[in-house]
């Protein structure tokens, strides 16, 4: 998938979300696949990264000096992922044409479809192929605001590390899904990363992207929503948001505010498949796996399948790469699996690049 900086070899991947950094190192296999070398995870204190945007850039840079010290981890390359509203992923198609009359026809139509001013961005492309139905080219368009761009690297070299790729999540995802489910049919998935503050939908079939768009909406709803109904702590709403009972408060008495945010989620999933089924030939979406930290909210994948009638399940992102027992724990693996799926993705990304 398209890239904004240059690429390398091999690097740690760091999806750094709004309430929680998680970097990942990966090695290839004999056998062709990838082991885990380096895992870490660090929590954020909350509005350090609010709607995306970098507030507090210190204990950021901080908290990724904590994981590389603690963990150990020697590889100063690190390659990261954006999302949110500073973020435009389009395909688009155009007449085939050579290489230099394609670079400055899609310069040109992007202009159409970025919201913002041309020169304030960085921008991408990836030729997909030619499209039997029409003949023209389908290119997938990435376009990303310099200052989002330069707020993430700026980190990064704050906590004295070198950041060699910048990629976007909806991709990271994808690479994650491709290299832990081996897609071989073309059936069309719906990958959900629902993270504090954003959800990332990204359709695809079989290995082909089909389409993505970011919500602002995650599980620090949840958070909030019962901080605001019992009148508690961001700490104690999150312990009461997994099931563990606060000043005397039942967990089951926060099911009804769960549910509100579960709905609203909803919502925001049937809209974004609204509009992907109005402006595509695809009619139906055979199954959706969800990733991120809010996959763990209490019957959130329940509600999720029973609403669309669509087979749901966790993202597993060490479905297929392994990793070694004695060094990282089985539960914890296992417990984490959903939350890395980025993470991952972006270490997949660098040893493939």
């Amino acid at each position: 998938m398209a890239s904004l900086l240059n690429r390398n070899k091999q690097a740690v991947g760091l999806d750094i979300g709004s309430r929680v950094l998680k970097a990942a190192e990966l090695r290839p296999t004999r056998k062709g696949e990838y082991e885990l070398v380096s895992l870490g995870i660090e929590e954020l204190q909350p509005d350090c990264i609010v709607d995306g945007v970098i507030i507090s850039k210190i204990p950021v840079s901080d908290a990724i000096g904590k994981i590389f010290t603690h963990q150990n981890i020697k590889n100063g390359r690190i390659t990261t992922s954006i999302s949110g509203h500073s973020v435009i992923v389009k395909k688009i198609s155009l007449p085939v044409q050579s290489d230099e009359d394609l670079a400055e026809s899609i310069r040109w139509e992007a202009e159409q479809y970025i919201p913002f001013d041309i020169a304030d961005v960085n921008m991408d492309y990836q030729v997909l192929g030619e499209n039997v139905g029409t003949g023209n080219l389908d290119i997938l368009l990435v376009a990303v605001k310099k200052d989002k761009i330069t707020d993430y690297t700026s980190v990064i070299k704050m906590a004295g590390k070198t950041p060699v790729l910048m990629d976007v999540d909806a991709f990271a995802l994808q690479n994650a899904y491709e290299a832990n489910y081996a897609p071989t049919s073309q059936n069309t998935v719906a990958l959900l990363d629902i993270g504090a503050s954003t959800m990332t939908i990204n359709i695809v079939s079989g290995t082909d992207f089909l389409f993505t768009r970011d919500v602002g909406v995650g599980g620090h709803q949840y958070t909030e929503f019962i901080q605001k109904e019992f009148n508690l702590g961001y700490s104690q709403a999150q312990a009461l948001k997994h099931g563990e009972a606060v000043e005397n408060i039942d967990p089951k008495e926060a099911t009804h505010v769960i549910e509100s945010v579960t709905e609203i989620i909803c919502l925001e999933i049937q809209k974004t498949y609204d509009f992907f089924k109005s402006t595509t030939t695809v009619d139906h979406i055979d199954r959706m796996i969800v990733s991120g930290g809010a996959a763990h909210t209490p019957g959130l994948i329940e509600t999720l399948e029973r609403k669309f009638e669509i087979p749901t399940e966790k993202f597993n992102s060490f479905k297929k790469i392994t990793f070694d027992p004695k060094r990282f724990s089985s539960s914890m693996i296992a417990d984490r699996a959903p939350d890395l799926a980025i993470a991952i993705g972006l270490a997949l990304r660098s040893v493939e690049g």
